[in-house]
């Protein structure tokens, strides 16, 4: 398996964190893979084989060729049907807004195909970067397309940015009155403005910020013991630590923790 990532151009980089590729050869026995939120929206585009999105259970959909993966609130289970050969741009947290007119909260939890974000030009970009043969011309055919789904209306919230450079700063452990009051804005103007940029409340992304501090802690085994991690994450103790974590990955620190995410520990060491 190999995973790469790739820097956006400096007109692009406001909006996007990095692009980024995965390849695999296909598996005799594929493994069911748990993704948890992180706040960031991405653009899925599946060069290779197609892979499965379980819904309930064992129950599980077809995820489409090319789309983008609304905020994800609750752990999501994918798995290759072959040959994985990926090409994704991954936004910032308040980067993808910017280049649609759907409301954000309609893509919660959801793939969504691009014909559904950008009609016709959506069918012909998702086509142009399939039939592209390098990374390179993939990023290059992405970025104009994006430049030019940029308009001058549509202007970086400064408040909304700063509020998320804060919250990763403070590793999510911060109050949203406290955020507020940081921002010199009103709290509901600002719930107001996470729910329309981001697609999820500031105390939501908050848990999802901490939540990520604590993954890598766990991933890169670099704590004594979980009770130490919930009092290094200031969660009030330590039943409060396990029903966060369940609530974002589905099970608890010590199950997460013996299992074998390659998904996981691939992406969080390349960061």
């Amino acid at each position: 398996m190999t995973y790469l990532t790739f820097e956006p151009h400096t007109d692009l980089s406001a909006f996007i964190n990095c692009y980024w590729t995965l390849n695999s050869p296909k598996e005799a026995y594929p493994e069911r893979q748990r993704i948890v939120p992180d706040g960031c929206m991405e653009m899925i585009f599946h060069c290779g084989d197609l892979y499965q999105q379980y819904i309930e259970g064992d129950h599980y959909i077809i995820q489409p060729k090319c789309f983008v993966f609304g905020q994800i609130t609750k752990p999501l289970y994918i798995e290759p049907t072959g040959h994985t050969d990926i090409f994704a741009i991954r936004f910032e947290t308040d980067g993808f807004t910017p280049f649609i007119t759907m409301p954000i909260s309609n893509m919660e939890n959801r793939a969504v195909p691009l014909e559904e974000l950008f009609g016709e030009a959506g069918i012909i970009f998702q086509h142009k970067i399939l039939e592209a043969t390098t990374t390179e011309e993939r990023i290059q055919i992405a970025e104009k397309f994006l430049l030019n789904a940029l308009t001058d209306a549509k202007q970086i919230d400064k408040t909304i940015k700063e509020s998320v450079a804060m919250m990763l700063e403070l590793k999510g452990q911060l109050s949203i009155d406290e955020l507020s009051e940081n921002m010199k804005i009103n709290r509901r103007m600002l719930e107001r403005k996470f729910a329309t940029i981001i697609g999820v409340s500031p105390k939501q992304l908050a848990k999802i910020v901490r939540l990520q501090t604590t993954l890598k802690m766990v991933l890169k085994n670099d704590f004594k013991n979980f009770t130490e991690i919930a009092h290094d994450n200031h969660y009030y103790d330590q039943a409060h630590f396990v029903k966060e974590f369940k609530e974002f990955t589905g099970v608890s620190p010590k199950a997460f923790y013996s299992e074998n995410l390659k998904l996981s520990n691939l992406f969080t060491e390349n960061e």
